[in-house]
Parts: structure tokens; sequence; C-alpha cells
């Protein structure tokens, strides 16, 4: 029973991702399918040897991408969810580069929101009560609680160049352990760290190694990087509580730390 509902949840969320062009990055030539990914549909161009020499990078504030902001969505929606973008960016690329103004980095990063689909509420409120009667860390969710998340990025060399890019696409799966929310984007909140992290990977250097984050953090704007109250949460109540989960509408744009 439980080999056959790992497969259901594969194959619903290959399903559920479909992966598309927005127009947003500086060309899409060189984007390969990447076959490790499970539930997420990934097309990336990772960044090589030429990555090795760059030190600091400047993460431009995170967009929708043209046509892709959901009239569905408040303005408080919105600048919450591009900031957790923001913010996951952050976390991680300030662990592989220093953080830096736009005029001292040596490459620049650049992100966009291309899809979002909402959290069903109701329904959601539902699944987390099922959930108390099904131990573990497996959640079963309806259909209508379903939620995604799109978004494509870039590394840019200050001559215009492209370095590394990837196209990301995730839904949220019927059998899996994405948690539900009353919030209408509580998913496309939860994949936005995935999202960063599978982006910062395209964009180091093959073999580079982590480096520590600077002092002070650079990303301290958008508040703190581990946030045990989210888990939990929704340990406690089965649901993703964006405000418990440090998810926040912070100010576009961290000060960044530029080191020699």
């Amino acid at each position: 029973m439980r080999m056959l509902l790992a497969l259901i949840a594969l194959t619903l969320g290959a399903c559920a991702s479909p992966a598309t062009q927005s127009g947003f990055l500086s060309g899409y030539d060189g984007l390969q399918p990447d076959k490790r990914g499970v539930r997420a549909k990934v097309s990336a161009r990772a960044g090589g040897d030429e990555l090795a020499g760059l030190k600091r990078v400047f993460i431009a504030p995170t967009r929708f991408a043209d046509g892709a902001d959901p009239a569905w969505m408040t303005p408080a929606e919105r600048q919450l969810l591009l900031r957790e973008v923001d913010a996951q960016l952050c976390f991680e690329l300030s662990e592989r580069y220093a953080i830096a103004a736009d005029d001292a980095a040596d490459a620049r990063v650049r992100a966009a929101v291309t899809n979002v689909q909402p959290t069903g509420r109701a329904a959601s409120a539902a699944a987390a009560a099922a959930g108390f009667f099904i131990p573990g860390p497996i959640k079963l969710r309806a259909p209508g609680t379903l939620g995604a998340l799109g978004a494509e990025a870039e590394l840019m060399h200050p001559d215009g160049r492209q370095l590394a890019a990837i196209s990301w696409n995730r839904a949220a799966t019927p059998v899996g352990t994405d948690g539900p929310s009353l919030s209408r984007i509580g998913d496309a909140l939860q994949f936005a760290e995935p999202f960063a992290d599978a982006a910062a990977k395209a964009m180091t250097a093959p073999e580079a190694e982590h480096r520590n984050v600077d002092k002070p953090d650079p990303c301290a704007v958008y508040g703190a990087r581990f946030r045990p109250e989210g888990f939990l949460a929704k340990v406690a109540t089965g649901l993703y509580v964006p405000g418990m989960s440090g998810a926040r509408a912070a100010e576009p744009q961290p000060v960044g730390v530029a080191t020699p």
C-alpha cells in the first residue's frame, strides 16, 4: 500500500507541474530538463567553471513575469510571495557568495514568479483534520487544496551574458509532504525554498563548497533563517501557517555585504 501511494504521488506531481517559457529570461537556449527532479519540473542551464571567479552577487527584487500576476491575489498576498522568494534566494545564495550592492557585484541575479495557483482553504482545513487520524509525515490532500508555484531566475554577467538560468514549476500533490494551509498562497510560499535551492545550485560552480554567511547576516531584513515556529505549528495543527513560518512582506532588497 505504501508503495502504491508513493507511485500515485510521483505520477500526479509530474503531471501537475507543466513547464512553460514565460519570456522573462534573457534567453532559453541551453536549458535542459533536470531528470533528478521528482516533485518539480525543472529545466536549467547550470553555470560552468567560469562561475568559480565570482565572489559577490546582487539579488534584484523578484517580480511577476509579464502576464503572470493573478487577479485573484490581493496586493498583500503578492508582496508576501515576492518577498518570500527574495528571502529564500538570499538565504541560499549567501551560503555561496557574498551578497553585494548592484555596483559592487560580480554578477546579478534576477528572478520572476511565472505562475501561482491558489491553495484551497476550506479543503485544507478538512485535510488537516483528517491528518490527525493518519500519523506520520505523509499528508493526504483533497484535489481542491492543491496550489502551485512557477518561477524563473538567471545569473547575469555585467556585460549582459547569461551565466546560468532555471525554469522551475511545482504543484502540490494529493499524497506527499506538502502541508495544507488556510492561506491561499500557502503552497506557493512553501515552494519558494525548493525553487531557491535549485536556482542557487544552478548558479554555483561545480564542486564549489559552501561558505560561511557574512556577519552581519545580509539576509536579516527577511527575518530568521531558521524557523522552528512554523514546523511546530504544522506538527500541532497539520497546517502551514505563513505568519508562524517566518514569511513576511519585508523590504524588497537586503543591504548586502561586499567582501573582498
